[in-house]
């Protein structure tokens, strides 16, 4: 299914597996300034025990939300991938728009654009920003100044852990799709 912006997808007996696993690794870390999740229940859920450990709380950021799929939303995956459109999803995604919704380029300024409001509002400090598969893995295109049409190349895993640090100078990918023990510091 493809949830896009639906509210009321819960996370399933897995999901809190998972988000209870990136909240301990999560906890490993020295110093956490702020968490952020996009506005949507199963990233807010998968925000909550990560809070938890850390001691604060979640503040709802709308730019993280999920790519706007407009009427695709809900659709199932099978029939989707069977539309002649499909192939320009995952080929050229720069040059598609989901009907009634964004477009893959719109997401990822929107994503880049909120970090880059968080990055600043948090100076110095670390912060865990909850969002959606599609929007991290459009601002890793962006951090790691690859064209968003090969985005489709980079997996990002429920609950995975995906670290970028933002410095004076271009973005820094420190590591990606992190299921382990290894969260870097």
């Amino acid at each position: 299914m493809l949830p896009g912006q639906a509210p009321g997808l819960h996370l399933s007996d897995d999901g809190k597996k998972q988000a209870e696993a990136a909240a301990a690794r999560i906890a490993k870390l020295k110093r956490v300034t702020a968490i952020y999740a996009s506005s949507l229940e199963r990233a807010r859920e998968t925000a909550m025990p990560i809070a938890r450990v850390r001691g604060l709380a979640v503040r709802i950021e709308r730019g993280l939300m999920d790519l706007d799929v407009g009427r695709w939303t809900g659709e199932r995956l099978d029939k989707v991938s069977k539309k002649p459109e499909w192939s320009t999803v995952q080929r050229h995604p720069s040059g598609f728009r989901f009907p009634d919704g964004e477009s893959f380029m719109e997401m990822q300024t929107r994503m880049a654009d909120t970090l880059a409001r968080i990055v600043e509002r948090h100076r110095g400090g670390v912060v865990v920003a909850v969002s959606h598969a599609d929007p991290i893995k459009a601002v890793l295109a962006h951090a790691l100044g690859m064209h968003l049409d090969l985005f489709q190349r980079l997996n990002v895993a429920p609950g995975s852990i995906t670290t970028i640090a933002y410095t004076s100078g271009p973005p820094m990918v420190l590591g990606m799709n992190s299921l382990g023990d290894g969260v870097p510091a």
